[in-house]
């Protein structure tokens, strides 16, 4: 047989209809002809389009299609796990062979496994049969079509075709087509992580993890997974602050995204404002202030901090106290009856308001009397005996009067002889140019004094006061011994040898405890009624006391010193910072008639809108006081200060321990900062590092930073520069740039360095530093050049151009600021600058107010320096 029948036709109502429906062309698996009793089948040629089922029927009439095989379990879609084989698998009834046709051609009928049963419910013979497909197959055909597979079933009745299994290798790729990337978002705001997962067979199946934990949307209604596998958060919340991970998986293999950082950050919200603050002063002009806090919410996860003043400040006026004072005297009442009179008054004169004190003392006076109306009584022994003794005691008192006239003129006498020396009266004069007085007014000198540099001047009142249980006596252990016979010529304190001998006498007191050891920031000196001047070298320094400060007949021993910050602990409150030096000048309780004046720097950029400036003065009992106001209207008329550019100085009547303590009354408020560059004079290593020193601006902290960096064997690399350091909360930067990479590279980490805002303003840490640490590729490399920016966030900024040979030996003897000329104690005429014949004469010319004008109130309005107290002061110190 060729393996083809005779052809024929089957109706669809079973009989002839003279009209073929299909032809049949025979073609079985070779090994199905061999078999015996094999009834040969026709297969049809179907039309293109037809179902892939298709039942043939037998030619022979009569043949039932109940009888057709009919599938039980046909072959399914599998997929190709790495190497291992798949098993295809079919059950037909009644079926006498079945065979897999995969692409067309038949399988093998070695590779078939066949099972035979019966169907137990209809008796009909049950016949499975399972192929294995492998990878290798499935290769040979790959990228042409797609492997398939399906059962064909033959009956007595004809045969019947499965449907189609595919058969495909299963994989995953590695890489996603987009993962999600990592995002900061404000709260409540919406987020989409957008994922793509791997090509794959089968399509991968998505997931999400937050912190390694599964993502059920289930659970959590703020979340959902668009159907493009994007994960959804529809409000963000601080608690989604994780990393987020998008998982792809099928049967295959399991592959992970890169983690996404989400953060939900939260900016910084004022809380309201509290209440204001009670009036500064108790009478008068002052201020008074209210604060809000960034913690509604507080800015957290690197939210944006609030913006704007945390402190708001007013002026304000408090009435002042006034005490009641008595009134007159009301006339005497008439002598009455009991021999008595008496008269009265009121305290209404004024009457006390505003919580002044009342009235001290009686209001009704009564005193006996003789009228006619009254009986006298004539006096007894009792009167006699008070009489005696009230004139006693007056013979006492001036004798005592005489014996103290007859002390202080000796003393007085003594003391004159001592001093006779005349080189003390004329060490101090100077050259000076006179021109010839005018016929008319021989007293008035053509020499004018300087008072034409602008300054700003904040002053209490140094008007003449009293001296009360206020002033303080000087006790015996502050003087030198009484001087004893002879001339003595005083003399000048700069010898080392006298340092130690000065040192070891204050040793003895008890305020020593709070002093600087050693006398390295100290000046000291001698001083009697000529007065003198101390002065602390490249510090800005200095006491001066006037003449006839120091009473005659008194001789003082008195030191000047500046204290570090770790030796003196001043506390600081709120917006307060330190702006000057913290200097001490003494001994405590000198008795002067005159008040001296204390010199120091300071770094403030003075503005009355935006600085509220105090005077500090430190108490017996180790507590700070504000002694003083700048600015505002005196409290006390111990003290005074003027302020000028960087320089103030304190009129004080009492020494003791100062500094000026500061409060910004807005953001505009600024201080001086020096930066101040040093590096290496030699450079032995690879690694040379730079240092930037912020100074506050004044010369003691310079000082204190040269004789360091003199230590450190350092060099200054180009000129000082001044930036003005604002009250905005922002740190302070610093960063260097323009280095070439091929000769030097940066050890830095980050791309700037920072000093936190606090470790500035305070004022507490007077000079901070960073270090920038560079390497050099070659040991050849000797030249240096780059930049150095230094700037406030949001602020101002300074930058420094860096040419120089590290390879050059720079000594320290040749950028160090020169010491100022002079010793630091002067004593006598030497220590001032106007001669004293001089300084006499121009304070007797201007001295009384008169009608020409020729005094200091007069010259000050022509100045526009019109306050009063300024001319008085400038009087009272003796034009120093």
């Amino acid at each position: 047989m060729d393996g083809r029948v005779g052809e024929g036709c089957r109706t669809a109502g079973g009989g002839d209809s003279g009209e073929a429906q299909g032809h049949w062309r025979v073609a079985v698996p070779p090994w199905v002809m061999s078999q015996p009793g094999h009834v040969e089948v026709a297969e049809p040629h179907l039309p293109t389009g037809a179902q892939q089922s298709a039942t043939v029927a037998n030619p022979a009439s009569g043949a039932s299609s109940d009888l057709l095989p009919h599938f039980q379990l046909e072959p399914e879609d599998v997929y190709i796990v790495k190497n291992k084989a798949v098993s295809l698998a079919c059950r037909a009834t009644p079926a006498t062979q079945i065979y897999f046709k995969c692409n067309g051609e038949w399988v093998h009928q070695g590779d078939h496994v066949t099972q035979h049963s019966t169907d137990r419910s209809t008796g009909l013979p049950v016949m499975e049969v399972r192929i294995e497909v492998t990878r290798q197959q499935v290769e040979k055909i790959f990228g042409l079509e797609e492997y398939w597979c399906q059962c064909v079933a033959w009956s007595s009745s004809g045969t019947t075709k499965s449907q189609k299994a595919f058969v495909r290798i299963a994989y995953l790729r590695k890489n996603f087509e987009q993962e999600p990337t990592a995002r900061e978002v404000s709260i409540e705001q919406g987020i989409v992580l957008p994922c793509r997962p791997p090509e794959g067979i089968p399509p991968a199946e998505v997931e999400w993890l937050r912190n390694e934990e599964l993502v059920d949307p289930a659970l959590d209604a703020n979340v959902y997974v668009t159907p493009e596998h994007s994960l959804v958060l529809r409000q963000a919340r601080l608690a989604d602050t994780a990393n987020y991970t998008c998982v792809a998986k099928n049967i295959v293999a399991r592959r992970r995204s890169a983690s996404a950082a989400i953060t939900v950050y939260v900016n910084g919200g004022w809380s309201t404002w509290t209440q204001w603050s009670g009036c500064s002063t108790s009478c008068g002009r002052g201020w008074q202030k209210r604060s809000r806090t960034c913690t509604n919410p507080t800015p957290l996860n690197g939210g944006a901090f609030c913006e704007g003043q945390n402190v708001q400040k007013t002026a304000c006026t408090t009435l002042c106290p006034v005490d009641g004072a008595w009134s007159e005297w009301s006339k005497w009442s008439e002598c009455g009856a009991e021999c008595t009179h008496w008269r009265s008054r009121e305290c209404s004169e004024p009457a006390p308001r505003n919580g002044g004190r009342d009235c001290h003392g009686p209001e009704l006076d009564t005193r006996n009397c003789t009228s006619e109306l009254c009986t006298h009584a004539a006096p007894g022994a009792e009167d006699v005996a008070l009489y005696v003794g009230l004139v006693a005691v007056a013979v006492c008192l001036v004798l005592l009067l005489l014996v103290g006239v007859l002390v202080y003129c000796r003393k007085k006498g003594g003391l004159d002889a001592d001093v006779a020396d005349s080189s003390i009266l004329t060490a101090g004069f100077q050259p000076v140019s006179i021109k010839p007085s005018k016929a008319d007014n021989p007293s008035l000198l053509t020499i004018q004094p300087d008072l034409s540099t602008t300054t700003m001047t904040y002053q209490g009142s140094l008007c003449p006061r009293q001296d009360g249980p206020a002033k303080l006596q000087l006790p015996n252990g502050h003087l030198l011994s009484p001087l004893g016979a002879g001339r003595h010529t005083l003399h000048h304190s700069s010898p080392a040898a006298e340092g130690a001998d000065f040192v070891a006498r204050l040793s003895t007191q008890s305020y020593f405890r709070s002093l600087p050891r050693g006398t390295n920031n100290m000046a000291y000196g001698t001083f009697n009624f000529l007065g003198g001047r101390l002065m602390i070298p490249n510090t800005g320094i200095s006491l001066l006391i006037p003449p006839d400060a120091i009473p005659r007949g008194k001789i003082y021993e008195v030191y000047l010193t500046l204290h570090k910050q770790e030796e003196v602990r001043l506390p600081l409150a709120g917006c307060q910072t330190l702006l000057s030096p913290i200097v001490s000048c003494g001994p405590p309780g000198v008795l002067l008639t005159r008040p001296a004046i204390l010199a120091m720097g300071h770094c403030v950029e003075a503005s009355a809108e935006n600085w509220s400036i105090r005077l500090k003065k430190q108490s017996c009992e180790g507590t700070w006081e504000d002694v003083l106001q700048l600015g505002a209207e005196p409290c006390t008329e111990l003290y005074y200060c003027q302020l000028e550019a960087q320089a103030c100085y304190v009129f004080t009547e009492q020494l003791g321990r100062f500094a000026l303590v500061g409060e910004s009354l807005s953001m505009a408020a600024s201080k001086r900062l020096k930066l101040v560059l040093f590096a290496p004079a030699a450079c032995p290593s690879l690694e040379y590092n730079i240092r930037v020193y912020c100074l506050s601006d004044t010369q003691d902290v310079l000082k204190e930073v040269i004789q360091l960096e003199k230590q450190l064997g350092g060099q200054l690399i180009g000129a000082p520069r001044v930036l003005h350091f604002k009250d905005s909360y922002h740190n302070l930067r610093l960063s260097i740039h323009d280095m070439p990479s091929s000769l030097w590279k940066s050890k830095l980490l980050a791309s700037y360095q920072e000093i936190p805002f606090y470790h500035i303003w305070s004022g507490l840490q007077p000079f901070l530093h960073c270090t920038f640490t560079l390497e050099r590729l070659s040991t050849s490399t000797c030249e240096l050049a780059c930049k150095i920016w230094v700037w406030q966030v949001e602020g101002d900024g300074q930058s420094f151009t860096v040419n120089f040979n590290i390879a050059k030996d720079t000594r320290f003897s040749d950028w160090l600021v020169p010491d100022e000329v002079g010793t630091p104690a002067l004593v006598g005429p030497s220590a001032f600058k106007i001669p004293f014949l001089i300084r006499q004469k121009i304070i007797s010319s201007l001295d009384p107010p008169g009608t020409r004008g020729a005094d200091w109130r007069t010259l000050a309005q022509k100045l526009n320096l019109d306050r009063s107290e300024r001319a008085s002061c400038r009087e009272r110190a003796g034009l120093s």
